[in-house]
């Protein structure tokens, strides 16, 4: 019995790891400011967030805009946004016909929003893949006072630690999350008990968030785990 589980969670393991979307590489065919729209050589999947880099020759590349895949060869241009620094230049230059485009540069790097250690442990054992630990996204929150999960603090999350991807696990499911367009790429099944104990917010190795911890007021108040997931937005 054991060895057939063992052979089952393999199976499931590659056939999560198949679904999940990769990094494409493409340039631009031509550009449309007037829209803020572009066409690229290759058709992406809609939803798929790319940074475009321009190649201003002497071995000197820039990434410059972003890109939102809007399924076949459309896209969406968005402002680039980078950490804020004092010493980082900024790149005014308009995205141009050429550039070149890597379409989920960092998908390997994926954050994971779980009811609990179990949960987690499940989802992480099922591929090898570059773990964000929600320890730091918890944190994040816990800075900069917010008291719930929302896209535009995924995003922000993202941007500063490289987070390529955000699973989303609810009781059946794991949607797939680009924090830099909020869409869901593909939802991928999930085998296990769905009556299980939920930390709230999501669980974090230093318990809940919603504790005052590091001082924080105690009368913030966090959603409870099924409930936050359904309320992102």
């Amino acid at each position: 019995m054991k060895k057939i589980l063992l052979i089952a969670m393999s199976f499931l393991s590659v056939l999560m790891a198949t679904e999940l979307p990769t990094t494409i590489t493409t340039s631009v065919k031509s550009v449309n400011l007037t829209n803020n729209s572009a066409t690229t050589a290759h058709a992406i999947p809609k939803g798929m967030s790319g940074m475009v880099i321009h190649n201003y020759g002497s071995g000197l590349l820039a990434i410059t805009r972003m890109l939102i895949a809007k399924g076949g060869n459309q896209a969406t241009i968005k402002p680039y946004s980078v950490v804020p620094h004092d010493n980082l230049p900024t790149i005014k230059n308009e995205i141009e016909a050429g550039d070149r485009v890597v379409f989920g540069n960092f998908y390997d790097n994926i954050l994971v929003i779980a009811p609990n250690e179990q949960r987690y442990a499940q989802v992480t054992s099922m591929m090898n893949k570059n773990w964000i630990h929600p320890d730091l996204y918890a944190m994040y929150l816990i800075v900069h006072e917010q008291n719930k999960i929302t896209l535009d603090n995924l995003k922000a999350f993202a941007n500063e630690n490289q987070v390529g991807l955000v699973f989303l696990v609810d009781r059946h499911e794991i949607a797939v999350v680009d924090p830099m367009s909020g869409a869901d790429l593909v939802h991928l099944p999930l085998s296990g008990a769905t009556q299980e104990k939920a930390q709230s917010p999501f669980y974090a190795r230093f318990g809940q968030v919603s504790s005052g911890f590091l001082g924080i007021s105690g009368s913030t108040k966090f959603p409870e785990y099924y409930q936050g997931i359904k309320e992102i937005k």
